[in-house]
Formats: C-alpha cells, sequence, structure tokens
C-alpha cells in the first residue's frame, strides 16, 4: 500500500499549539465531542523539557512470531530502520506497541538517529532501552519506561503510516501530536483548524482567571464565569487589543 505523504506543519501553527496545554486540548476536544485523545501509559521519560508539536508518523508493532522476529529482520525492508528513514524532520514517531513492557522498541542507535533526522519526538505506549543512551541522544520520548530485552523477544515489526492504536487511541498518519509533561494528545487532522483557536482562547482566558485567583477573587461566578465575570474579561481583552 502506497505510503501517505506526511502533509508539513505551519511555524506559526506549531508555535500556537506550543503554548497550549494537553489538559487544555482534551478539553476542547471534548466540547467537540471526543475523549478519548490522550495517549495511556506515555510518560515523558524526561519530564520538564519543552512542549513538542509535529504530524504523527506512525508504526506498528505486533505479538511477536518466532519466524518473523528475529535479529535478521532488522535488515528487512519492512523495519525499524527502514521506517526511521522515511521519517521527515519535524514528526512525531508515534509506535503502537501493543502496551508490551518486557521489550524495549528503540535503543539508542535507533533513537540517535530519529534525532540527526531531526525528527520532533518518540510517543510510544510501550518501553526504550539503553536509558542512558537514549537520554544522551537528547530525543524527547514518551513511553512506559525501560526494559533491556530487544524488540524482537516480544514483538515483530509489520509496518509504518498506517493507522494504529496507541494507548488505546486511535492515531492516523497526519494527526497532530501535542506532547508535555501531562502525557500525549492527538488533534484529528480534519479538526485541527476547528481545535487551534478556541484552545488559544481557553489558555488565554484561563491565564486571566489565575490571575484573578491570584487577586483573592472567589471562584463562584469566576470559574465558570458568570456575565459580569464576562464582561470584565471582554473588557480586560479590549484593553489588550
Amino acid at each position: 500500500m502506497e505510503k501517505r505523504p506526511v502533509e508539513p506543519l505551519g511555524a506559526d501553527l506549531i508555535d500556537a499549539l506550543r503554548s497550549v496545554t494537553t489538559a487544555t486540548l482534551t478539553a476542547v476536544l471534548m466540547k467537540k465531542g471526543l475523549r478519548n485523545v490522550w495517549i495511556r501509559r506515555a510518560r515523558p521519560l524526561q519530564p520538564g523539557g519543552p512542549r513538542r508539536v509535529g504530524r504523527a508518523f506512525t508504526l506498528r508493532f505486533v505479538p511477536a512470531r518466532e519466524d518473523l522476529a528475529t535479529p535478521a529482520s532488522w535488515a528487512s525492508p519492512i523495519s525499524t530502520r527502514a521506517a526511521i528513514e522515511a521519517m521527515p524532520p519535524g514528526v512525531i514517531a508515534v509506535v503502537d506497541a501493543m502496551g508490551v513492557t518486557d521489550a524495549g522498541i528503540f535503543g539508542d542507535i535507533l533513537c540517535a538517529r530519529m534525532k540527526k533526522r531531526e525528527v520532533a519526538g518518540l510517543v510510544t505506549d510501550g518501553v526504550v532501552r539503553d536509558l542512558a543512551g537514549v537520554q544522551a541522544t537528547g530525543l524527547a520520548v514518551w513511553c512506559q519506561g525501560t526494559a533491556a530485552p530487544a524488540s524482537v523477544t516480544s514483538l515483530t515489526f509489520v509496518g509504518w503510516q498506517e493507522p494504529v492504536a496507541c494507548g488505546g487511541v486511535a492515531i492516523f498518519p497526519n494527526d497532530v501530536i501535542v506532547a508535555d509533561d501531562d502525557g500525549a494528545v492527538v488533534i484529528p487532522a480534519a479538526l485541527l483548524d476547528e481545535v487551534a483557536g478556541p484552545a488559544l482562547e481557553q489558555e488565554r482566558h484561563e491565564s486571566w482567571v489565575l490571575e484573578q485567583v491570584d487577586a483573592g477573587v472567589p471562584l463562584p461566578g469566576l470559574y465558570p464565569a458568570d456575565a459580569a465575570t464576562r464582561a470584565r474579561y471582554e473588557a480586560w481583552l479590549k484593553e489588550r487589543g
């Protein structure tokens, strides 16, 4: 099957989404009827890093089958190595590892290559191996943790750039991933324009609410806002131009 090309994200849109928390995104997406957007079991390997935004570049594993999941498979045309060489700059690799935690999908060498190819990050419901080496690459990783065994001990790699289920969430190529210390959230590609604007506005409004809380304003009528609070907020927006 022909692989769908990766659609680039505009720099302005990337900058905008970098200013929106994943918590805000889940709230905005919930208002649009999407509740299953947070990728379970994908936690930052090194918390405290910058928020990452990128198109989803999907990879998929299935349970290991001994005639296929061998070290020789790493040189196959259908391999994690081939998939990494197909990744354009700026994407976030989303790897369906079925939640397996006893075999690392990638180690330091593969992560180093991804970093060299300017991949924005790696998100998986599985684990990685060679922890110190992976951290040394500087690649931003969200996963369940680490394991020493290689992927072929428990998994068989079967393809890339097709729909996957990662952490119980359906991810399609060209969906947009936003990942921070709260985890990773998917924005369906078709809803990107509908989500980005409201998400920015919610961030702006909640920043104002925090200012009011710091000033001693009580929560009733403030959050959620009553008519008087909405009027004060609109006046504040007008003053800011």
